[in-house]
């Protein structure tokens, strides 16, 4: 089992501000990528939105989610002592699985057989809608 990610949350207040604080490096990212994309001043006004922002903010929140990979076996023990509610998605047959901890007693999982990046991408997507979506 190994672990991959920065953030991991005891409460909701966490989670909050580490969201604010990726703010500005969200900014940061879209006015560089949109400078590498030669938009002028009107094209950027237009086109950079708060709505843009705000997507490349929880994508990069998102990303940065701490997730343990392991089998089936190593999940199955970690989840018999956890106290929270665990939605897992994925099927039952596969040897793999990626969970993510979260706030409030409640964690996702999704299994996967061979492709390890994109069950971890997939589960992060999932763990910001499901659980901090609401809540930042």
């Amino acid at each position: 089992m190994h672990t991959e990610g920065t953030f991991a949350f005891e409460s909701v207040e966490d989670a909050r501000a580490t969201y604010d604080a990726v703010g500005p490096a969200a900014q940061t990212v879209v006015r560089e990528v949109a400078k590498a994309m030669a938009f002028d001043r009107d094209e950027y006004d237009e086109r950079v939105t708060g709505d843009v922002v705000e997507t490349a903010r929880d994508a990069l929140f998102a990303s940065l989610l701490e997730v343990h990979v392991g089998s089936r076996a190593e999940f199955e023990d970690w989840h018999e002592t956890y106290d929270g509610e665990v939605t897992t998605v994925g099927h039952e047959a596969v040897d793999h699985v990626v969970w993510h901890v979260g706030p409030g007693d409640e964690a996702v999982a999704a299994t996967f057989q061979n492709e390890e990046a994109a069950a971890v991408a997939t589960l992060r997507r999932q763990a910001f809608g499901r659980l901090y979506r609401e809540l930042v």
